[in-house]
């Protein structure tokens, strides 16, 4: 039986992305950057030969999932549980305001009125674990999201306790992380991938 494979992969570059800005789910558009980033990666996925592609619905996300399903010719559906955390009131502040501001919740990255690690883990793993179950054997799924909803959700789908969960770094935009199929659940065995180191520019502190 041949295994099946899962490439999660993060959205390209936003103006809030540079600005240092927490996105959450604000639905921000890529920039210029972001877009040609999008194009970039979709080139070098599409030599995978994925057999499906999936998306969270916000613009940034959406945007860069569509390069992909350009190049292949595959459909690209949307599962609104791949979206990003929920930042409640960090939503819009850049780093620096967000410690000023929230010195006691930035220290234990807990944004006040929006979702958890462990909501956000579940929630994200859920939609993997669902879209990887429709999956043929052998099947390739790129999944187009979110830097923290997808660093939290590949936790949730290894298996890993909460207190190892930032033990696993950030991804960079428009970089992904690979998953197989192991004889005892889903493998890590490639992470933050891309030709060239990028910058980490995300609302994921790990």
């Amino acid at each position: 039986m041949s295994r099946r494979r899962l490439v999660l992969w993060r959205h390209g570059r936003t103006s809030w992305n540079l600005e240092n800005r927490f996105q959450g789910k604000t639905d921000i558009a890529l920039d210029e950057v972001g877009v040609a980033q999008a194009e970039r990666a979709a080139l070098l996925l599409a030599a995978l030969e994925p057999t499906a592609l999936i998306a969270s619905p916000l613009q940034r996300a959406a945007r860069t999932g569509q390069a992909l399903a350009a190049r292949t010719g595959l459909p690209l559906s949307y599962d609104p549980d791949l979206i990003e955390r929920d930042g409640g009131e960090w939503e819009g502040l850049t780093g620096p305001e967000i410690r000023a501001r929230y010195p006691a919740e930035h220290a234990v990255w807990q944004p006040p009125g929006g979702e958890t690690s462990a909501e956000v883990a579940k929630r994200v793993g859920g939609a993997l674990e669902r879209a990887a179950g429709d999956l043929e054997d052998g099947g390739l799924l790129v999944v187009a999201s979110h830097g923290a909803a997808l660093r939290l959700g590949m936790c949730y789908l290894l298996g890993l306790p909460e207190e190892f969960w930032e033990r696993i770094g950030g991804l960079s935009n428009c970089c992904w992380s690979v998953l197989a199929e192991g004889r005892h659940g889903w493998r890590l065995i490639d992470h933050n991938a891309g030709t060239l180191p990028e910058p980490v520019l995300s609302d994921d502190r790990a």
